[in-house]
């Protein structure tokens, strides 16, 4: 008796293993998945947010009424970073990128203040009204951007994106999917206990009581194990390319662990008392079908 006792007890401590190993799989699959989903959208924006709209200023306007041209600008909804470069400055600019010398090129070169927009603004009819708002400004010669590139970029981005969070629906599914499967295995293989303890009159909170206490234990250590695998991952990439926390800010790696705890738990508890609540309305009979 107590040779099987030991035996039952092993075997459920093996489960119990398997079922954590398997979790915590699935939730590093998810977490992936989040990093993915949160970083395209943060490169998306990265990516927008270096558009760079270029104003020419009159070649008469001085240095003290372009750097205030430059703070009021730096004001508008649209503005992300306001950048204002003098005549000198840009006369030693020219100078290095055309090959002149710096007579030749202070006869053209003229103040300019570049504009990198929010991500919001980051399109073709918003640059539009912008270029035009700026242009009403006597002090304004032209304003440049580039509309296609500008064009290009959101034909790509705005499919992926979309193409993106269907994909991350459809893992999140799948994950759910395989940690109720291997929870109702776990289950199963006790379904004549469960009916035992129906049997002889316990109540259905006692009977799924240590079920649910299991899963939240499943599902805490597979998080924390996930949690833990993603970071890694993450600071092994930030080694070979440091530019990577560009991408995979903080806020996406406390976001991630968030849903990824937030998964685990609710998931493992809710496939757990659908199991137990299936095999505790079945008759003796149904139990040998099944």
């Amino acid at each position: 008796m107590k040779k099987r006792k030991k035996e039952n007890k092993r075997r459920r401590g093996w489960q119990m293993v398997t079922l954590c190993i398997s979790t915590t799989m699935v939730l590093v699959l998810l977490g992936v998945v989040m990093i993915s989903v949160f970083s395209a959208r943060n490169a998306s924006v990265y990516m927008q947010e270096n558009v760079e709209v270029t104003v020419y200023l009159n070649d008469t306007l001085s240095a003290a009424d372009g750097g205030a041209m430059a703070r009021q600008l730096s004001a508008r909804p649209y503005a992300k970073q306001v950048r204002f470069f003098t005549k000198e400055q840009m006369c030693q600019k020219v100078a290095v990128e055309i090959g002149v010398d710096q007579v030749d090129a202070w006869s053209i070169a003229v103040p300019e203040i570049d504009i990198n927009v929010n991500a919001a603004y980051a399109n073709v009819d918003s640059l539009k009204k912008v270029a035009a708002e700026l242009l009403k400004n006597e002090a304004v010669m032209d304003v440049t951007y580039p509309q296609d590139q500008i064009s290009g970029m959101n034909r790509i981005l705005n499919p992926l994106m979309t193409v993106l969070l269907v994909l991350a629906g459809l893992l999140i599914f799948i994950c759910y999917t395989l940690i109720n499967n291997s929870v109702q295995l776990g289950i199963y293989a006790r379904r004549f206990s469960i009916h035992t303890m129906k049997l002889v009159g316990a109540r259905w909170g006692f009977i799924r009581r240590p079920f649910l206490k299991k899963a939240i234990m499943v599902g805490l250590i597979s998080a924390v194990v996930a949690c833990v695998l993603l970071g890694g991952a993450v600071l092994w990439l930030y080694k070979f390319d440091p530019g990577v926390v560009d991408v995979v800010t903080p806020t996406v790696l406390i976001a991630t662990g968030i849903a990824v705890f937030l998964f685990g738990f609710v998931i493992m508890v809710l496939c757990t008392l659908l199991s137990v609540n299936r095999f505790l309305r079945m008759t003796a009979g149904e139990l040998f079908k099944v």
